[in-house]
């Protein structure tokens, strides 16, 4: 069977095809003469599969989709603490590349805006790194996380350093308090550098699924950046990723999301998907006019507002039966606080008073750290009843069951899905 979301997608591209509002960014000249009606999109899934329609394969500079990327990767190199004591995390409510800073501490407002994408910028690899480093940190993390060696557009990046006023003067302000340490123009040329490395639409997508995914490649299976790592950044692009329209952008569209001037445009939705889309023109606060509309069709067609959230673990509990005088709960699917949750308050209100009980986790997908400490807490207290505790668990989805005190279940052999 062909899959239909490739078709859906390209449905998708066709209602906004006709849409011809908006500008290419002619302020910057290599920019001013892209191709306005290039149009393409791609979905990337946690599982790792791609879904692509239009122009998913050109190629176009990333631009200001860099800068969450940048921020994960400062994250790593620099820490936390590092990291924030440069750049906040707070939206805006101002144009990109605003020249304005907090009022008391002096740094940037967030990474998204070009001030806090500069001092993010400076932070890569460490203290006194050189240009090249710094693009060498940036390049190689983007094509770890595209799966594909990624290059740098040297007419783009050109054209961008001869008209790059504003952001030297905002390199200048971070200077002058103290934001960056390094020579203003050297962290231009390499933060100019990094907005210049070219992407396709797939790439963007695949990139985003790392995110969503908890850090994890959804092809590689690597762990590109940790949990925290990608949950901090999800979170600012969630805030400030659509500059002065981030509030309009997520109360209609309800996706982590951050735009670039080359007509690109990421979202990225929490343990689903990343998704890219690419159209030059762009409106007044930067953002792809088709990119938005496009994202709109997503967000009512497929419920993917991040409010509009089915409830999760209501479905966790699969079955309670008793067999051979043995009380069974058979659990299934991605077992989190909630899903946690009810399997507590389904053990709470048994009432077969069989002396065993036996937890089936043969079509459990994932635990979550905190469900797997509930769910071994409930075990823990059927035992102190009295009771004794098998697990039925093929594909060791609940390591190290250790309930509290140095004691285990008892293990019962079980058939793996799939085997």
């Amino acid at each position: 069977m062909h899959s239909p979301i490739a078709d859906y997608l390209q449905e998708v591209l066709d209602t906004v095809r006709d849409d011809t509002g908006g500008e290419v960014a002619g302020y910057i000249p290599e920019l001013a003469a892209a191709d306005p009606d290039v149009l393409g999109m791609a979905v990337c899934t946690v599982d790792g599969r791609v879904y692509t329609a239009g122009d998913a394969d050109i190629e176009f500079s990333i631009q200001s989709i860099s800068k969450p990327f940048a921020y994960a990767a400062a994250l790593t190199d620099r820490g936390f603490a590092t990291v924030r004591a440069a750049v906040g995390v707070e939206p805006s409510g101002e144009a990109f590349n605003e020249l304005s800073l907090e009022a008391e501490s002096r740094r940037p407002k967030n990474p998204m805006i070009n001030a806090g994408a500069i001092a993010t910028h400076q932070l890569l690899v460490g203290p006194h790194a050189t240009v090249a480093e710094r693009f060498e940190r940036a390049r190689s993390f983007f094509s770890t996380l595209a799966d594909r060696t990624l290059e740098l557009d040297e007419r783009v990046c050109t054209s961008e350093l001869a008209t790059a006023d504003r952001n030297l003067s905002i390199a200048h302000m971070l200077r002058n308090y103290g934001i960056i340490d390094d020579d203003p123009h050297e962290v231009v040329e390499g933060y100019t550098r990094q907005c210049s490395i070219k992407v396709t639409v797939r790439d963007l997508a695949t990139m985003g699924a790392a995110l969503v995914n908890g850090g994890v490649h959804p092809q590689t299976g690597a762990q590109v950046v940790t949990p925290a790592v990608a949950r901090e950044t999800l979170a600012v692009m969630a805030a400030a990723g659509m500059y002065d329209s981030a509030g309009e952008w997520f109360t209609r569209v309800g996706i982590p999301a951050k735009s670039g001037v080359a007509g690109g445009l990421l979202g990225a939705l929490p343990g689903q998907c990343g998704i890219g889309v690419v159209s030059p023109r762009l409106d007044r606060h930067g953002n792809s006019v088709r990119g938005i509309k496009a994202f709109h069709r997503l967000s009512d067609d497929m419920g993917m507002h991040l409010m509009e959230s089915e409830p999760h673990g209501s479905t966790v509990l699969r079955s309670t039966t008793v067999r051979d005088g043995e009380t069974w709960f058979a659990l299934q699917g991605a077992v989190q606080f909630i899903g946690a949750e009810s399997v507590l308050a389904a053990f709470q209100d048994d009432t077969t008073a069989t002396g065993t009980l036996v937890l089936d986790l043969s079509r459990v997908d994932r635990i979550t750290d905190v469900g797997r400490r509930m769910v071994l807490e409930g075990l823990r207290r059927f035992v102190l009843d009295g009771r004794e505790v098998v697990l039925v668990d093929p594909d060791g989805k609940l390591p190290n069951p250790d309930l509290g005190d140095g004691t285990f279940p008892t293990v019962r052999a079980g058939t793996a899905r799939g085997r």
